[in-house]
């Protein structure tokens, strides 16, 4: 798995059964960096082995729960293409793994929950934009991050305006073909059509976008991810018609995309999602510093950790990078930190943010030099 959508995440943030074992490391695109990556894995794997011995699994047990990530370490077609960062998660019914825009430092979490805290820069400022890029001959659908960009098909979203129309009319043909990849993509489909010219009216083409619009809303209508259109301007009203995706952005990339790669779209898409991002960061900081000294404001770990357990944080800014050991003891809701890990130990600021953003608040996560004052947590409450 490459792409790590918000579906996931909460699969991951959802407390699986037994033990769980996250594993964070730097990861490398170019030979002869490469070779070390597997090794790095492999000495993590074989901790986490010791780890789960040490909280009291047997061995054999431990090996079972760490055999679905063991093919991993042979595979070099799988460390010859990687991103940044790789993250992998294990646990008795699960095994995930994505290769990431984000550079991570090693890390080896083995506690009853996954931590997920590395991840939550593709959620926050640097986090998950789109692309659409129409043409009455072709659309295609990009998930970006600051770093990335991934063309993908989403499923009943039609490819053409032809393609669209088709039902209406049986003379018109479709043909089908495969455009040449990019360097090591796979092909990607392209429609063109027969039959539709000049004299297609706004209202075909307001029909064809309230299909894609029905498609794409299946697929990130409860998502809040800027949706950046690219195509010629006189698209640009016609889709807005269409649309009910409530991010859509208002800048769009103006010029007929159907000559322009991934990464030129990625570029220009960027400059328009970037404030979008910077500015929701800001205006949280901001709010922070407002209310700082209030009880509508924190930034003590231990009340940010019991109020992120009652639902009661509206905003988490939490630093990336670094950890605070302890436990948080529900039956006497009392948090207990240490400075180093001890058995059955978890990232606290990992706890913070998971459960803030299970209760529906909103995690920024930043480097530590970013955060608003010297602590590595700061929060906004509801009440």
């Amino acid at each position: 798995m490459n792409l790590l959508s918000k579906e996931e995440l909460k699969t991951l943030i959802e407390k699986p059964e037994g033990w769980c074992v996250s594993i964070y490391i730097p990861t490398h695109r170019a030979f002869p960096e490469t070779k070390q990556d597997p090794i790095r894995f492999k000495n993590l794997l074989r901790e986490a082995e010791e780890r789960l011995k040490a909280a009291g699994l047997r061995s054999p047990d431990a090996k079972k729960l760490l055999k679905p990530a063991k093919p991993l370490i042979k595979d070099g077609l799988f460390w010859q293409y990687q991103a940044d960062g790789l993250a992998t998660f294990i646990s008795s019914d699960l095994f995930y793994h994505y290769r990431l825009p984000l550079k991570f430092d090693e890390l080896l979490v083995v506690t009853d929950r996954f931590h997920i805290k590395p991840l939550l820069p593709l959620f926050s400022h640097e986090g998950r934009f789109y692309i659409l890029a129409l043409s009455q001959n072709e659309v295609r659908f990009f998930q970006c991050t600051r770093y990335s960009v991934k063309e993908v098909e989403p499923e009943n979203v039609p490819r053409s305006l032809s393609e669209a129309l088709k039902y209406d009319d049986p003379e018109r043909q479709l043909q089908f073909h495969t455009r040449a990849p990019a360097a090591g993509g796979e092909r990607a489909a392209m429609f063109h059509g027969h039959g539709v010219g000049k004299d297609d009216t706004k209202d075909n083409i307001l029909r064809f976008f309230h299909l894609l619009d029905q498609g794409l809303y299946a697929l990130i209508g409860k998502e809040n991810a800027p949706l950046v259109l690219a195509g010629v301007d006189y698209l640009f009203p016609i889709y807005r018609e269409a649309n009910r995706y409530p991010h859509l952005m208002e800048q769009g990339i103006v010029g007929n995309p159907e000559g322009l790669k991934g990464e030129e779209l990625h570029e220009q898409a960027w400059r328009i999602a970037e404030p979008y991002f910077l500015k929701a960061q800001e205006e949280a900081i901001t709010q922070y510093k407002q209310l700082a000294g209030s009880d509508r404001a924190s930034n003590n770990l231990k009340a940010i950790v019991e109020g992120a357990y009652d639902g009661r944080i509206e905003i988490l800014i939490v630093a990336v990078g670094i950890q605070q050991w302890g436990f948080f003891d529900l039956k006497t809701r009392m948090v207990h930190l240490h400075q180093e890990p001890e058995l059955g130990d978890e990232d606290l600021l990992d706890f913070a943010a998971v459960q803030t953003y299970l209760n529906g608040g909103t995690v920024y996560a930043l480097k530590p030099e970013e955060m608003p004052d010297e602590a590595p947590v700061a929060a906004v409450f509801r009440y």
